[in-house]
């Protein structure tokens, strides 16, 4: 015996109403099956059946929905109900009748063994605010290939590549059904957020119906079994904050917390003479830590917004973050924001300053409350140093691992490790110098060439990933208390 096939009756569509800005759509479906056997005639006998019966089985009758190319919709219900075959029905409609774009996520393919910022973006910054946009704005997760991330992180891969493919309409069947449901309460939450930012629409289907807050729907669609289906219309609105953000609280944290987080933060893991410790918690789970210190002599920025001061008056008045890290399960819901924001009175200076890089491409601490003063530009000693890396060889992107910079360097012949050490010497930079040492960061000169010259390959690779942090465009944020 043949599959049972599903054939389409599709009454009068398309109808555009002005005054709402959505089409109407009116949809009927029943299935058909093939010419009965002779088993399916005894068991129709034998328990009464008409064949009718089961030649016809209804699972929309005249259905009619509103649907605008902004909508939020959400399609949900009882499995084996239907849900995947509306899905497809309005997916045809919108792409063949209607002729807007879609991108189905089963459509995307990626490319499994490619870093992440390979596979996304026309440019390094493209790809930079795609994948913070999602959430993946770790800087270990941009060199990770896409068989490297969790289900979680991969479904925010996919939505990057929604976001970038420019379609009108986002198709999801089965959307985060594979999920543990926290994840699937983030991702859900964070896709009705750029959806909406980016004035797209979205229909995701799912038998799981705690999805509702989070996605914030503007057409939510209840399939039960058979031809019962509820359908309903809401305001389309951003959902304010994601459900898992009441569960969480911030209390006074220790180097601890930090030391258990620092793993997922792309600067290095060590603190010095931090001032206060804040931690993210939901339960006992950590979820986050800021951390401000006491202030370096000089800042980038810091003349834009402050006086001269002394060294003393500049530990009572100001502090700095130094650290900010979410931990990735549950970033982009605005975590980093809400760190900043309600530990800012807390610090117990009247103006706080940061530096910070992912800042360029996620406003976070903006939304925070803090002011952006200035961009830092790579200083020149830096730019040059990588004109000679570069000639070498080395990639831009991966300075900052110490692993492909040693593996480099170990390539290279002893000639072209001298010319890389005789750049690190005439361009010298106070960052450097610090390097060798740590409790007088002018150093001298003269000692700093000679401990270049003598350095190991492990001590020359750190050198190429401080370079590395130089080269990146830092912003300069500052608050001041009200």
């Amino acid at each position: 015996m043949r599959k049972r096939e599903l054939f389409r009756i599709h009454q009068y569509a398309r109808k555009y109403e002005r005054e709402t800005g959505k089409f109407i759509i009116n949809i009927a479906y029943e299935t058909a099956a093939p010419e009965p056997t002779e088993r399916v005639i005894g068991v129709a006998e034998g328990f009464g059946l008409g064949l009718d019966q089961w030649q016809k089985f209804v699972i929309y009758d005249n259905v009619e929905l509103k649907i605008g190319p902004q909508d939020i919709v959400y399609i949900t219900g009882d499995s084996g109900s239907g849900k995947s075959v509306l899905l497809k029905a309005l997916e045809k409609d919108i792409r063949q009748d209607m002729g807007l774009s879609c991108i189905n996520i089963a459509e995307i393919k990626p490319e499994p063994d490619k870093p992440l910022i390979e596979t996304v973006g026309k440019s390094l910054e493209e790809a930079l605010e795609l994948l913070s946009k999602v959430g993946l704005n770790d800087a270990f997760l941009f060199l990770r290939s896409y068989k490297q991330l969790s289900d979680g992180q991969k479904y925010r891969y996919k939505i990057a590549k929604m976001i970038e493919s420019k379609a009108q309409f986002w198709i999801m069947d089965e959307f985060a059904a594979t999920l543990d449901r926290d994840t699937a309460k983030i991702v859900a939450y964070n896709l009705q957020k750029l959806a909406r930012q980016q004035g797209k629409a979205v229909l995701a289907a799912t038998t799981h119906t705690d999805l509702f807050e989070d996605l914030n729907p503007s057409v939510y669609i209840y399939k039960k079994f058979g031809k019962e289906i509820d359908i309903r219309y809401y305001p389309n609105e951003p959902a304010k904050e994601c459900t898992l953000m009441k569960e969480m609280r911030i209390v006074e944290g220790t180097t601890e917390d930090w030391r258990k987080l620092a793993g997922f933060h792309y600067r290095s893991h060590k603190i010095a003479a931090p001032r206060k410790i804040f931690s993210l918690k939901r339960g006992d789970e950590l979820c986050g830590v800021i951390v401000y210190c006491y202030p370096p002599p000089t800042a980038f920025g810091r003349r834009l917004v402050l006086p001269k001061m002394s060294m003393k008056e500049l530990n009572e008045k100001l502090s700095i973050i130094t650290r900010v890290v979410v931990h990735p399960k549950y970033r982009t819901i605005g975590l980093g924001a809400k760190l900043i924001k309600e530990t800012l009175p807390l610090a117990g200076t009247p103006y706080v300053e940061m530096p910070a890089v992912m800042a360029k491409y996620n406003p976070f601490a903006e939304k925070a409350g803090m002011q952006k003063i200035a961009e830092q530009p790579p200083p020149k000693e830096a730019l040059k140093i990588l004109e000679t890396l570069q000639q070498l060889g080395f990639s831009i992107q991966l300075l900052g691992s110490e692993k492909y910079a040693l593996n480099k360097l170990r390539s290279l012949s002893n000639e072209d490790v001298t010319r890389i050490r005789e750049a690190f010497i005439k361009h010298c930079h106070a960052r450097f110098m610090k390097y060798f040492f740590c409790h007088m960061p002018f150093g001298r000169k003269e000692v700093y060439a000679k401990e270049v010259m003598k350095a190991n390959l492990e001590r020359l690779t750190h050198l190429i990933k401080v370079c590395s942090f130089l080269l990146q465009t830092k912003v300069y944020l500052f608050w001041k208390s009200s």
